[in-house]
């Protein structure tokens, strides 16, 4: 898994989801997970065919936030699942072995249950306030980065860790020193009037200034 920057989608319809991912795609983006919440599900499955024909003609990762079914059925590379959303371990029995799980954690007993149930990479966060999820676990900063990645390597835990929750690109550098494989933003881009800038220099902080 050698994505290091996942672009989770924000729009309040599905013209402007579209928007949005196609902006991202077109400025650098390789990874998308879709997000639209709280909408009727023939929206939601019509925004998840059009994502997914994006996402196969940039040759991008397509991730389906919390609906199982919906990735199954729209044949999606994998679902993201938060911790109050179905575990990973039914997730996988429906989807196989070859689709991508993420998996959501705020604690380090989170990351063990998680890890333990099969996920491919754990969304940790929030790293600090955000506006863009309603209902947030506590904070955790920089320490506890550097606390939870340590009690990992004790553990012998491998499972790649993407920062999660109101990252700017002045973040990057010292979140990434703390062993983290890699982010996922999305506000930073949406409203971003320089996007190819902004993720052209989120990358070569991510890859260590080597652009993949």
């Amino acid at each position: 898994m050698n994505n290091k920057l996942q672009y989770i989608s924000q729009g309040d319809s599905v013209e402007e989801q579209l928007f949005n991912i196609h902006q991202a795609l077109d400025n650098g983006c390789d990874w998308i997970q879709m997000r639209f919440k709280n909408q009727k599900p023939k929206k939601i499955f019509v925004l998840a065919e059009a994502v997914k024909f994006l996402c196969e003609e940039y040759l991008a990762n397509f991730i389906i936030n919390d609906d199982v079914h919906l990735a199954q059925q729209i044949v999606a590379d994998g679902v993201h699942l938060g911790l109050s959303d179905m575990s990973v371990a039914e997730a996988r029995a429906i989807l196989g072995k070859t689709k991508i799980i993420g998996a959501t954690a705020n604690t380090f007993e989170d990351i063990i249950h998680q890890t333990t149930n099969g996920c491919d990479y754990i969304g940790l966060g929030p790293f600090q306030h955000t506006e863009t999820k309603k209902k947030l676990s506590p904070i955790l900063g920089l320490e506890s980065y550097h606390s939870i990645i340590t009690q990992m390597k004790h553990s012998q835990i491998e499972t790649p860790i993407y920062a999660i929750g109101g990252i700017t690109l002045e973040d990057v550098d010292a979140l990434m020193e703390t062993g983290i494989h890699g982010i996922a933003v999305s506000g930073i881009i949406t409203k971003s009037n320089q996007k190819n800038k902004l993720i052209t220099q989120l990358n070569e902080k991510l890859y260590g200034n080597v652009i993949v």
